[in-house]
């Protein structure tokens, strides 16, 4: 399930993209486990490059997870049903499906409790040592892959995985009809945080960033306004009136993004007093923030990691139409060696890119 195995007896040979050394990735073969009686066999045919698959690419390591040894990359994930366990009841061969990429525990308290995403004995796609999802085939529980609707394309299925941390986020902040929101970073995830937040019901979104193109990208797909910043510490006082004029309300919640002293600081000081701040973005280990002066005016900061339950109610946003993540997708590429190479090119440039998919 993700990690490799003794191999798969079928008539092809499965290959996959294997993260090897830094800015190294080769197409080899990848040896799927058994298929289990919970398990499904499944073809992929739509996956994206995540910020996090750049960075192992980049430094061979995300945070504290380690790249020690040659790993398949790739965790934003759809494809179609080719074999299914004997216990499998939910799912038939040819069904289309998203997969979640990390499986839990459900054992621990965490699982227990409900909050898997905290599991810490999860295996999540392509973080070390757990294979991802970059290849023709993987083998995955059933229970984690989520039959899509009829109008819902393999391509959004995959983006049912970047969505799900923006509506985790969301639940987290408890956004509703009642929360002006504001937004740290117009990358992906804060695109993402945007359409949830909207479809969650918020009655007015603000996007902040330092680049022009995403600005424009945010305000086309229905930010009510946009505050372009820059990157000094010193700005900060100055970024937080234009955006409380830009606002022109309080900021109920703020989601931070990019994860940096700059944003954190802002956000924190932007938010109204009894407001609420989730920090989204892992820019930095460690930040220097004004913590004394939110925690006098009882800002609340929470965090997330990851999502939990979250693909029922993805699917069924971009079934409704409530969200619409296809204007997201901005390059694709096919599976071979030189696109694998310019895909991932294409999408640490960053400025114009904003999802970089594969189509297998």
């Amino acid at each position: 399930m993700g990690k490799g195995g003794e191999g798969f007896e079928g008539k092809e040979q499965n290959m996959a993209a294997w993260l090897v050394s830094i800015n190294t990735l080769k197409i080899q073969p990848f040896d799927l486990p058994p298929l289990g009686p919970h398990d499904v066999r499944v073809r992929m045919k739509a996956v994206g490059i995540c910020g996090s698959d750049v960075h192992y690419l980049k430094h061979m390591r995300c945070a504290h997870f380690i790249v020690k040894e040659p790993m398949v990359i790739g965790h934003e994930c759809a494809g179609v049903i080719e074999e299914v366990g004997s216990e499998v009841k939910s799912l038939v061969v040819g069904d289309r499906v998203a997969l979640e990429p990390g499986i839990s525990c459900w054992r621990c308290k965490h699982c227990k409790g409900g909050r898997y995403n905290l599991c810490t004995d999860m295996k999540f796609f392509a973080t070390p040592p757990v294979h991802g999802s970059l290849a023709n085939q993987v083998v995955h529980p059933a229970d984690l892959c989520f039959k899509l609707p009829d109008n819902v394309s393999l391509e959004e299925g995959a983006m049912c995985e970047p969505l799900s941390v923006g509506i985790h986020a969301c639940r987290r902040a408890e956004i509703g009809p009642e929360k002006n929101v504001l937004i740290m970073g117009a990358g992906p995830i804060g695109l993402v945080t945007m359409l949830a937040a909207r479809a969650f019901g918020a009655p007015r979104i603000i996007i902040v960033d330092v680049d022009e193109y995403r600005l424009s990208v945010a305000k086309s797909l229905g930010a009510d306004d946009v505050v372009k910043v820059s990157t000094s510490m010193q700005d900060v006082d100055e970024d937080v009136v234009r955006i409380q004029e830009v606002m022109g309300a309080e900021v109920d919640v703020s989601f931070d993004c990019a994860g940096l002293s700059k944003t954190m600081s802002t956000a924190l000081s932007a938010t109204r007093a009894g407001g609420k701040v989730c920090l989204i973005g892992m820019g930095h280990n460690e930040m220097t923030v004004p913590l004394t002066s939110a925690a006098a005016r009882e800002v609340d900061i929470v965090g997330i990691f990851r999502y939990k339950d979250t693909w029922p109610l993805c699917l069924e946003f971009l079934r409704s139409g409530k969200i619409d993540v296809k204007p997201l997708i901005t390059h694709r590429f096919g599976f071979s060696q030189k696109e694998v190479e310019e895909a991932f090119e294409v999408s640490a440039r960053g400025s114009d890119a904003i999802k970089v998919m594969f189509n297998l």
